[in-house]
This record gives C-alpha cells, structure tokens and sequence, in this order.
C-alpha cells in the first residue's frame, strides 16, 4: 500500500512499489523506479531514466536524475541507480551519465549524502560513504566504501577517493586519495591516516599499526611512488587491508594526493 500525496504529481509510467510514499508538490516523471519502502519527501523532483531502490529517504527540494550540464550532453538516455538505505538530505542535487563514460552515474548502499551536496554525472559512490554539506563532487568521480568527506570538500572530475579515506572540511582535491588516508587544505594535503574511523569500525591494532607504518613508508621517508609501491609488497601479502591501500595507489591515474 502506498501513500501517496494528492498533490503529488506521478508519471503514469513511473513504477512505485509497495509501501513508497510520496509528499506534497513532488514531481515523479516517466521512467521513475522506486523500490520498496522509500520515502520521498515534498518538493521533490524525480526525472528518469532512475532506478531508486528499498527503504531510502530523500528529503525536500532535492532534484535526482535530472540531465547533467556537461556540454558533451545531448540529451542521450542514460542513467542514475541508487541502491538500498540511503539517505538524501534537502537540496542534494544528482545527474544522470553521458555516454562518453559509464551513461550512468551510481549510488550504493547505506549512505547518507548530507543538505546541498552535489554528485556529478557517471560517478560511483560506494556504501557507507558520508558527503557533509555543500560537498561537491565533479563528474567521473569514484568514491570507495567508508569514505567521509566533510563540509566543501570540492573534488576535480576523474578523481578516485579510497576506501575508508578522510577529508578535512573545505578541502580541494585534484588528485587521488588513496584508501584510509586523510587530506586537509587547498590545494589537498596528505596528512595522516583516518585511524579513529579505522578503530570505530572494528580494525584490529596490529592492522592500525601496520598501515601507519605503511603510511610512513609512502609519505615520510622521500621515496618515489613506484619505490613505495614496492616497499609494500611484502605488508600487503600479508594485510588484506594494506594491499587495498597498496591497490590505490598503483592504480592511480591522476597520482595521488601528497
């Protein structure tokens, strides 16, 4: 059974499963999808082609899977798919791909994407990922499971976050931030690891201890990039956890943030 405002406004392609609810003044426009137990709020607009899934809650004045500003845009149908127990805050705006990348941009589960935010054209945003007010992120972004960026942190087009990393409020980021890190400033600056995030989620101290060698390793002691890269091999074959921050920074395309 749904509950949905009169004065709502719903495609009549649109697909609502049961127990969606709708507020007042919210537009819901063809090839909408919403899933099973998501509350969507007043003064929402719900442009497709969307797929939004189970028990979600997105608040007033938000505008998801609207077209992207992106000049290479000309109005190919692409995609936003958002995931299960996410929560979208007032204002939060989301665009939909191009087909120069992915044609879809992803949001995965759990996350809570806090007043005014931003989430550009074709980027993934992993599960568990906070964006604190006015966070801005660019299109092609990738953000990894855990990530919290604080309040605006604006983040360059084709920048990937890691998972579990940190960033202070107002921070710029242009480059890659590798998995647990924590940057700070603008321009981003490397700064320590975010171990208290580590702690609140149950890493054991011989990993904590680990990875802040292994921190040390690629930032303190004046190596190359590849030099630390190989410094690591042997942490990384033993730590799962150091191989994903190992993996990061191998996989860099932009280089990372130092």
């Amino acid at each position: 059974m749904n509950s949905i405002d009169p004065r709502a406004i719903i495609d009549p392609s649109a697909k609502l499963a049961d127990g969606v609810e709708v507020g007042p003044w919210s537009i819901v426009g063809p090839d909408v999808e919403i899933g099973e137990g998501t509350i969507i709020g007043p003064h929402v607009v719900l442009k497709g082609p969307t797929r939004i899934g189970k028990h979600n809650r997105i608040y007033q004045f938000s505008s998801i899977g609207e077209d992207t500003p992106d000049l290479k845009y000309k109005g190919e149908p692409t995609r936003l798919v958002i995931g299960d127990h996410n929560v979208i805050r007032e204002g939060v705006t989301i665009h939909r791909g191009t087909v120069q990348d992915r044609a879809e941009t992803t949001l995965g589960d759990h996350n809570l994407i806090m007043a005014y935010a931003h989430i550009g054209h074709d980027s993934v945003i992993g599960n568990h990922c906070i964006l604190v007010n006015n966070t801005a992120l660019a299109g092609h972004v990738h953000v990894g499971d855990w990530a919290i960026l604080s309040g605006y942190t604006l983040v360059h087009q084709y920048c990937h976050i890691g998972a579990h990393a940190f960033s202070g409020m107002g921070t710029a980021i242009g480059k890659d931030v590798p998995a647990f890190v924590t940057v700070f400033g603008s321009p981003a600056e490397a700064r320590s690891m975010n171990f208290e995030g580590m702690r609140r989620r149950g890493f054991s101290d011989e990993v904590i201890h680990t990875l802040r060698r292994c921190y040390k390793i690629v930032y303190r002691q004046g190596l190359t990039v590849e030099d630390a890269i190989k410094a690591l091999d042997e942490p990384a074959a033993q730590h799962p956890e150091v191989e994903l921050f190992r993996q990061s920074i191998l996989n860099s395309a932009r280089g990372i943030t130092r």
